[in-house]
């Protein structure tokens, strides 16, 4: 039972961060990609393919991450493992956030069309 309860807190939790996390990058990421891309449709093209391919990543590894869980026995053990599990999403959707950043950074002078 307490697996069942865990599975769920999490799913709920790290699906909600994720798609929230993700709306907010898209929406935020919109003037530093028109910046670079003096194109409206290449930006919203591009931007909606980093959204994609954030959400796809991350929802992956969220489904995986159910299938290495061990057996919860107790209240205490469902909110370490549950704790755990979604702290390492965050650090996740943060490492894949500064990538893209660093990665737009990189390229800003082959992306930057006036």
């Amino acid at each position: 039972m307490f697996n069942i309860i865990s599975y769920l807190l999490f799913l709920v939790i790290s699906s909600y961060i994720t798609i929230d996390v993700g709306r907010r990058c898209f929406n935020s990421g919109k003037v530093y990609l028109e910046y670079l891309i003096k194109d409206k449709d290449l930006c919203l093209t591009v931007n909606r393919i980093l959204l994609g391919s954030y959400y796809l990543v991350n929802l992956g590894y969220i489904a995986l991450n159910l299938s290495f869980w061990k057996k919860i026995s107790n209240w205490e053990a469902l909110l370490t493992t549950v704790s755990i599990r979604i702290g390492m999403i965050v650090l996740i959707l943060c490492t894949l956030h500064f990538i893209n950043i660093l990665m737009l950074y990189v390229l800003r002078k082959k992306l930057t069309i006036k």
